[in-house]
């Protein structure tokens, strides 16, 4: 069995009613929508045309918020409905990257994650939906797919129909009836300065400058609501933090294996920054969360799909190795440290890499869907890691062959990193979506920080490490020295112009 809506376009009238009736059945806070209509102008006056299309959770049969909720907030019901349970819901938004659709919000009132739940509580009562009730023109179907007797399962089948991003291969269940192509497609018609009746909000306005209009239709949305970035400063900032805290145990541990004597930064130097990266890590992931006195239900109310609950183990067996290295040091236990450090390198590997799979379940952006991804942020550990040994190595008393070591880590590192980027924004993107954000990120309204500091800033970090390649003290070291602080701010500029672009692009 699988609910679904249908929306008649063709008789829809653009009233509001649904959405009117969503909010008072809801009691959705202000400025907040489950349901909301869009509408799309085109051509020039006195030929103009206005199209209307409803929009709202399109109760997926793959539904990708479900999947990524860490404490399984979001949860498909045997009838196909999605729905959510806010007492669960710890406010990590990771269900707005998810979902394709822009149909999840953080509700005002309760800081968790709220949609359209196809008024659950009504059809547990044998009625229908508050929207298709009021709508006055009978255009808002609704059904059971499934049962090809139904009213919606024979409209579907006997009329040509239209689905949001196919591509996504969510199975929507939200079916639209002549629906214009620029109503459906977030990219076909940008804002104008306007809406009808009020301004965009400001987000809206400044990713429009890079959107390109249709010529033939210029198409622009006149009505929609507002979908601001659901993550903001501290996902780039932790994708730093969890980088250089991998990044120095996975060098450190390579070291070892190598047989370079590591000294003070193999004994102490290495396990401690790395358990410190991991809490200021996990300081802001905490501190992200809308409900942040919640984190603990990732523990005690997991969700085994999702890759955010898998990142929260990940981090307590990395600190919990690191701990059992640092004990293993003092007491000198060097057989037992030996396996501890290796399975610290595994852990480092995983912290490193886990957010590409955290991020491929974030359906909405397709600029985190890269395959690249997973092999790019183990590149970025180990630059930015062996960047904080360099810098270590100046204060700390090593095994003079470590240093020089330690300094080609650091350049060969940041040449891939670099490579990478070359390869990730030079070629062809796998969707509209992804090329839109890239197009953001190397030629639009991001290209300053990408340039300048993300690629800027890691060419002269290289030039500095290559010029101390072999240095094992002198001006040699100092110059590495900077190139390892040099690659900790290029990291940063790039992470926050690749989750903010990604974000950028309208799902809606």
């Amino acid at each position: 069995m699988q609910y679904a809506f249908a929306i008649d376009q063709r008789t829809c009238i653009g009233c509001h009613a649904c959405t009117v009736a969503c909010k008072t059945e809801h009691q959705v806070p202000l400025g907040q929508f489950r349901t909301w209509v869009k509408y799309i102008d085109k051509g020039e006056f006195p030929d103009t045309t206005r199209e209307f299309g409803v929009m709202r959770c399109n109760h997926c049969t793959d539904a990708p918020c479900v999947k990524i909720c860490p404490t399984q907030a979001l949860f498909k019901r045997d009838d196909g409905i999605v729905d959510f349970d806010n007492s669960r819901c710890i406010g990590c938004r990771s269900c707005m990257q998810a979902c394709p659709y822009d149909a999840i919000y953080i509700d005002e009132d309760t800081n968790t994650a709220a949609k359209c739940n196809f008024c659950a509580h009504r059809i547990d009562q044998g009625l229908e939906p508050a929207c298709v009730v009021v709508c006055p023109t009978e255009s808002i179907w609704v059904g059971d797919i499934d049962d090809l007797t139904s009213s919606l399962s024979r409209l579907v089948r006997t009329t040509e129909t239209q689905v949001r991003s196919p591509e996504q291969n969510t199975g929507p269940n939200v079916f639209y009836v002549g629906a214009d192509r620029a109503v459906l497609d977030p990219l076909a018609a940008p804002v104008d300065d306007t809406y009808l009746w009020a301004t965009p909000d400001a987000h809206r306005r400044e990713v429009a400058a890079d959107l390109p209009r249709d010529p033939v239709t210029d198409a622009r949305t006149t009505l929609n609501t507002a979908h601001p970035r659901p993550w903001g400063w501290q996902v780039t900032a932790y994708l730093w933090t969890k980088g250089w805290a991998a990044g120095v145990v996975l060098v450190t541990a390579l070291a070892m294996a190598l047989g370079f004597g590591t000294g003070a930064v193999g004994d102490w130097v290495a396990p401690v920054v790395g358990l410190v990266g991991t809490a200021v890590t996990g300081a802001l992931l905490v501190g992200e969360l809308k409900r942040p006195e919640r984190f603990w239900f990732i523990f005690l109310k997991p969700n085994p799909t999702s890759w955010l609950m898998r990142a929260g183990w990940i981090m307590v067996a990395f600190s919990g190795l690191t701990v059992l290295w640092l004990g293993a040091s003092y007491l000198g236990a060097t057989a037992p440290r030996a396996w501890i450090i290796g399975l610290s390198a595994v852990a480092a590997v995983l912290l490193a890499g886990y957010s590409a799979f955290l991020f491929g379940q974030a359906e909405g952006r397709d600029l985190w869907q890269s395959p690249l991804l997973f092999w790019h942020l183990l590149v970025q550990a180990v630059m930015v890691g062996s960047g904080v040994l360099v810098l270590t190595e100046t204060v700390v008393s090593t095994e003079t062959a470590l240093r020089p070591w330690t300094i080609r880590v650091l350049a060969v590192s940041t040449a891939v990193h670099l490579l990478m980027l070359l390869v990730e924004y030079s070629g062809r993107h796998a969707s509209r979506n992804a090329a839109a954000a890239a197009h953001m990120i190397v030629r639009g309204r991001y290209a300053r920080t990408f340039w300048l500091g993300g690629v800027g800033l890691a060419c002269l970090a290289l030039v500095l490490a290559a010029t101390g390649w072999s240095a094992t003290s002198g001006p040699g070291l100092w110059l590495a020295a900077v190139a390892g602080a040099l690659v900790q701010g290029a990291l940063l500029a790039y992470e926050s112009v690749f989750v903010r672009a990604a974000q950028d692009v309208p799902l809606s």
